[in-house]
């Protein structure tokens, strides 16, 4: 069901507004005025009871979907009391006028439903439910209560938001095998994940040279001290090694200082990080002087570059964590203080509100993505036989309305059977074939071939393969911007111009690479790209 309004039932005034909003919504979906009176009628018989006998009781408007391409309309009262038993000549006598009620208990809430099909359902559609959600939000109240009630319930909706992104963001930073904390200009340490408090405790409240003298060795602080003067008086990044003091032992770690700025690019603080990277100190320490051991260095080099490439990604974790998710944060605290000083509700609602809604929800698909991306690196999955036809089957058909909506022609050849990760792969051509729905200017055109190739070029990719290329004639990429479209997080387009995080090319190289293949793409701008996906035959 789409939620298109809810409504809490304290008193007599939420009755009244029940009615009202049910009347409403059905003569928007187009039903005569005798079938909107009877909606409308049970609905308030079922919400009388919860004002009279209900606890925490409340109502949500929506629109459901059938079989079929049906629709309903659907009232559901949620209540920790079973207003059945409660008034049974109530809720039948709503039974009867409506002819459909239904009474469900789960987790301990009770849920009647009432229904009301929609004739000519087809013209319901999503475009239409998105004008109905927005003419309720914009709807003028019905009394000075009801715009009270609905000014408090925004306020009470975004503080539940902004706690959420708080936890979120908690819990994604203290997820993280690495320190990593920000820091205001003055030094003083305003933000740190559980590893930082788990290592140093409370007693470590500044970033200074006097605090570095206790983490660091003495041979290293200095340094450290200095490039975090040069950072501050310059308002530049700066990167270094140090051994750490923890549980009476050095540990070597990089240590990295990024600026954090506000949207007016004004340095407000530090975002500071520590990777371990003493296994790599370890290994250089030990190939140095030591020749009978120089043999092994070239199988140890692939190992360190591993290890650099996760460091790095660590520290774009530790950055996007810290400065790109905390970016939503600050605003809602900024707009939300804002909202609460001497304007009038029409500037509040006007200016506030929607800004501060947006920073939420863009929070939020920030730490999806961030998850989802570091998930690969930790949950290997099992391998197992994958129809590539069928894969494509429920991408598709997961994009359906997408695809009527713009009227894009699929054009897919029958595909091979790979052996993989069946979540992984459907996740890597739903990102492929979700920017070529998302990156166009005129009706979509997708075509999905596969080959057989062998590839022969001297390098670590060669072997057999199962070449799928997926082109379209979308908006192209620009030659030089190619090689960062895989950099996790790099955008190429405004925000207001194309929604997303810039992460779902990254998640896509890294399944191929976890499937022991890897990824091209050749594009155009106003011509198209093409990307091929090559996996292990």
């Amino acid at each position: 069901m789409k939620e298109i309004i809810r409504i809490r039932l304290d008193n007599e005034m939420d009755l009244i507004l029940a009615h009202k909003r049910a009347m409403k919504l059905a003569e928007l979906c187009g039903l005569i005025v005798s079938a909107q009176t009877r909606f409308a009628t049970a609905l308030s018989e079922i919400a009388r009871c919860a004002i009279t006998y209900g606890q925490n009781s409340r109502l949500v408007l929506g629109i459901g979907s059938l079989s079929g391409g049906k629709k309903e309309i659907n009232a559901i009262i949620y209540d920790d009391v079973n207003l059945a038993e409660c008034n049974p000549e109530a809720y039948a006598y709503a039974g009867r006028i409506s002819k459909s009620i239904d009474l469900q208990f789960s987790n301990g809430v009770y849920e009647i439903k009432l229904t009301l099909p929609i004739p000519y359902s087809g013209i319901i559609s999503p475009l239409r439910i998105t004008s109905f959600i927005e003419y309720f939000q914009k709807e003028q109240p019905l009394s000075p209560y009801d715009e009270l009630r609905k000014r408090n319930i925004q306020l009470i909706e975004l503080s539940e938001k902004l706690s959420e992104s708080e936890r979120n963001y908690r819990q994604l930073t203290d997820t993280l095998p690495m320190i990593v904390f920000s820091v205001a200009n003055s030094g003083k340490i305003t933000l740190a994940n559980r590893r930082l408090l788990e290592l140093f405790g409370n007693q470590f409240t500044t970033f200074s040279a006097v605090s570095l003298d206790i983490m660091l060795h003495i041979e290293d602080s200095p340094a450290i001290s200095k490039g975090w003067d040069i950072a501050r008086k310059k308002k530049s990044p700066f990167t270094g090694q140090a051994r750490l003091h923890i549980n009476s032992a050095y540990v070597w770690h990089m240590i990295s200082i990024m600026p954090n700025k506000d949207e007016n690019d004004e340095v407000f603080g530090y975002i500071i990080s520590m990777v371990d990277i003493n296994a790599q100190k370890l290994i250089e320490e030990t190939l140095k002087d030591n020749k009978e051991l120089k043999e092994t260095q070239q199988s140890l080099k692939s190992i360190n570059n591993e290890l650099s490439a996760k460091n790095t990604e660590l520290e774009q974790f530790a950055y996007i964590a810290s400065h790109d998710l905390q970016e939503p944060l600050r605003k809602i605290r900024n707009f939300t203080s804002l909202a609460e000083r001497s304007l009038t509700t029409e500037e509040r609602e006007k200016l506030y509100f929607p800004k501060i809604n947006a920073s939420a929800e863009r929070m939020s698909r920030l730490i999806k993505d961030v998850l989802n991306y570091s998930k690969l690196g930790v949950e290997s999955g099992k391998f197992t036989t994958i129809s590539l036809d069928d894969v494509l089957k429920d991408v598709v058909s997961d994009f359906e309305f997408l695809i009527k909506e713009k009227q894009a022609e699929l054009i897919i050849d029958s595909l091979p059977v790979i052996n993989g990760i069946p979540v992984q792969i459907s996740q890597l051509f739903y990102n492929v074939i979700g920017n070529s729905l998302k990156f166009t200017e005129k009706k979509p055109l997708i075509t999905i071939t596969s080959h057989y190739v062998t590839v022969a070029d001297g390098t670590h990719k060669e072997g057999d393969y199962n070449k799928i290329s997926v082109a379209d004639n979308g908006i192209g990429i620009d030659a030089q911007h190619i090689s960062k479209i895989f950099i996790i997080f790099k955008r190429l387009h405004p925000q207001n111009e194309y929604e997303g995080t810039g992460i779902g090319l990254a998640l896509c190289k890294k399944i191929a690479e976890n499937h022991n293949g890897y990824m091209e793409i050749e594009s155009e701008p106003g011509s198209g790209t093409t990307i091929s996906i090559y996996l292990p035959a």
